[in-house]
């Protein structure tokens, strides 16, 4: 003969509503004083403590959802691309590739169209960087441009 099933007074049923819009599951049912595993089993078995739980932690999500809105719609650019990221698919990528390597210089393919990178400005950039242009295949000698070969300093 096994235990008869835990059941909830109809104040900690309303309760449950509120406390998921604050709570985990596991933390509901340590303030409630059972197992976990009860609770997810109360969860299964009882469709107003399972919709209770639901509407709660619904709640929470819509008012903070409103507030990340309110902010992105006063301008926060961080509210903004927060918001774009996750509901808008926006991503911080930049698809290049690689046209072609002419003389030296590089043409990339990227959303904007076709840029050309001139192999001297960017052999001055990997020297500034620390970087030997040689190593990137980039033309150039770093003495023969007069720049030393020195790690970025700031």
């Amino acid at each position: 003969m096994g235990r008869p099933p835990v059941t909830l007074s109809q104040d900690q049923v309303r309760e449950v509503e509120t406390l998921a819009a604050l709570l985990s599951v596991q933390q509901i049912a340590d303030y409630l004083g059972i197992a976990r595993s009860t609770f997810f089993a109360l969860l299964e078995r009882d469709p107003d403590i399972a919709q209770r739980y639901r509407r709660g932690k619904a709640k929470a999500i819509a008012h903070v959802a409103n507030s990340l809105l309110q902010k992105a719609r006063s301008g926060d650019t961080t509210s903004m691309l927060f918001y774009l990221k996750t509901q808008a698919g926006w991503r911080e990528t930049a698809a290049l590739e690689v046209m072609a390597q002419d003389a030296g210089d590089l043409v990339i393919a990227g959303s904007m169209g076709p840029v050309v990178l001139d192999a001297e400005i960017l052999a001055a950039q990997a020297i500034r960087l620390g970087i030997d242009p040689r190593l990137l295949g980039l033309v150039g000698d770093p003495e023969a441009s007069g720049q030393e070969m020195s790690p970025r300093t700031s």
